[in-house]
């Protein structure tokens, strides 16, 4: 492969020529974790990797998800208990990888009067889990009485709580998450562009031997050649698909989840909560973040436009009168709301089920011209999707020799300069935290930046220096900026403020701080024209404007 540039915009135009110059082993469609699994997976192997994506990295489904690295609770009900053990093995692995990112998370799972959960069936339901998902020390669940669950978590409804039970998830930030993967690809010589979109399979004798993709900044049609195409684009998968045959049997089936964003003084409940929608007794979340709480999520079925999935006036009123019903709060109003998101679960299609009863399963299609695809599956369960279908590349190019490319991803921690353990992690954190102090910042932005960027944290608060004729939170954002633009393949403002800070989501308040010179920046650092800017502009106020707006 090439030399080893700046994971920057500034260097789009060389990567572009180093796509389109060789035949790569691999070329994966789809920047969402899925494909960023698969990139890391198969350059760890030893493969030549290229991977494209349409948008920005994680801009589909894998910045819009509840957020939790799941243990697979949920999948008990369907009896999925191979789901539930991989699923649970995996999350330990994560939170090794990235203590950072991957973060223990007690969850409080109250039981209602007239709810869809029973005291002995959920007890016998969390012991399973426990053994399947191989949970340990103070991760284990806790079945608690009704006066124990109401001093951990009082703001439940009393007259109405039968007990409950805390038990261990972990959360995380899915579109960092994802960057990360990347990134870590991008470090063992894959090759991922953002903005690159297919547009066609091309094939020679009836097999796929690559892609015609346009430019999404310049409109400029590229050829990029591979041995093997991976179709790793979520909701988009059955788009990818019909470029290489008629879709036949098994298809997706596309639903949609939304949640929405409150200030924690709204909902200041301490822990997480998983508890009974009261009207359906479907099961959604409530969970505190930094200084808000976000609650989700819905699954409805999804038949709209992918590229534009909306929060609709319905879906945040289901959600309102979930919370409504059960915490013992002033009820919350749309008014309240202050960021919001709604995103696209690409299941695999099964007859005669709802969409909370379809499994979450990934499958593998191939189709006759060698075009692999993958679909369904889990955040959680990245890494092994990324192993089952690398696997099959790797036994294509290498039949001979499959041994000696076993999967490394294991052992590969998704940062450069990584943490040890969670202790590290929390020591860190401190030192940030005393820092923070120490330069006029709360000690909320020393966790916001510790969780985001790892040990990265300690490079964007030294670099803040640069700018120390401002107030020290506009300062740390434009070292926060100057970061990921260097560091994470930030195109447009919008991929900074959405994907890589999550500020749009969690932190929309300093979103004002930034907003005229994010513009600036960006048409100083890349020579944008006027009309260009004004586009910019105009992407990021609508975005900025759809999570609080509801048809």
């Amino acid at each position: 492969m090439a030399e080893r540039l700046d994971f920057s915009r500034s260097n789009r135009a060389a990567f572009l020529d180093q796509a389109t110059s060789i035949q790569f082993d691999l070329l994966i469609i789809g920047g969402g974790i899925t494909g960023a699994g698969i990139a890391l997976d198969a350059a760890s192997r030893g493969l030549s990797v290229c991977l494209v994506e349409k948008d920005d990295f994680a801009s589909g489904t894998s910045s819009k998800s509840t957020k939790l690295i799941h243990g697979g609770l949920r999948y008990l009900k369907q009896f999925e208990f191979t789901l539930v053990k991989e699923v649970g093995r995996e999350r330990a692995i994560l939170h090794q990888l990235a203590p950072h990112l991957v973060v223990p998370e007690k969850m409080v799972l109250p039981l209602i009067k007239g709810g869809s959960l029973g005291k002995t069936m959920t007890s016998i339901g969390l012991y399973i889990y426990d053994f399947l998902a191989d949970v340990e020390g103070e991760d284990k669940r806790r079945m608690l009485d009704k006066d124990e669950i109401m001093e951990i978590e009082p703001l439940l409804p009393e007259s109405k709580l039968l007990g409950g039970s805390i038990y261990a998830e972990y959360r995380t930030d899915d579109a960092r998450l994802t960057i990360e993967v990347i990134k870590t690809a991008f470090r063992f010589g894959a090759l991922p562009i953002n903005y690159l979109e297919c547009k066609e399979i091309t094939e020679e004798n009836g097999q796929v031997v690559g892609i015609k993709c346009c430019d999404q900044l310049n409109g400029n049609v590229l050829d990029i050649k591979a041995k093997n195409v991976v179709n790793a684009a979520g909701p988009w998968v059955d788009q990818i698909r019909s470029m290489a045959e008629p879709i036949s049997g098994k298809r997706l089936y596309l639903t949609k989840g939304v949640h929405i964003v409150v200030p924690k003084i709204k909902l200041p409940i301490r822990h997480a909560v998983y508890f009974d929608v009261p009207h359906d007794r479907r099961m959604i979340f409530a969970i505190p973040r930094l200084d808000v709480t976000y609650i989700g999520t819905t699954d409805t079925y999804y038949e709209g436009d992918n590229d534009l999935v909306d929060v609709r006036q319905e879906d945040v009123d289901y959600l309102l009168s979930a919370v409504n019903q059960t915490f013992q709060v002033e009820p919350l109003r749309t008014s309240d709301i202050i960021s919001s998101w709604a995103g696209i679960r690409p299941l695999i299609y099964e007859d005669g089920k709802s969409a909370s009863e379809i499994s979450r399963k990934d499958e593998i299609f191939e189709a006759r011209d060698g075009l692999l695809s993958i679909a369904g599956g889990k955040l959680t369960g990245y890494r092994k999707m990324a192993e089952r279908i690398v696997d099959i590349v790797v036994r294509r190019l290498f039949p001979e020799t499959f041994e000696d490319h076993p999967v490394r991803t294991e052992e590969i921690p998704l940062t450069g300069d990584h943490f040890s353990d969670f202790a590290d992690c929390q020591e860190f954190i401190r030192k940030m935290i005393h820092l923070c102090e120490q330069g006029g910042l709360e000690p909320l932005s020393a966790r916001y930046l510790v969780h985001n960027y790892g040990k990265g944290a300690l490079s964007i608060y030294q670099d803040m220096a640069k700018y120390s004729e401002l107030e020290p939170e506009v300062a740390l954002l434009y070292s926060e900026l100057d970061y990921c633009v260097l560091n994470e393949s930030v195109v447009r403002p919008i991929d900074y403020l959405e994907r890589r800070s999550g500020r749009l989501f969690f932190r929309p308040d300093t979103i004002a701080l930034v907003h005229n010179h994010i513009f600036q920046y960006f048409a100083d650092r890349f020579e944008m024209t006027q009309t260009q800017l004004e586009e910019e502009k105009t992407r990021c106020e609508n975005t900025i404007s759809s999570v609080i707006s509801f048809s």
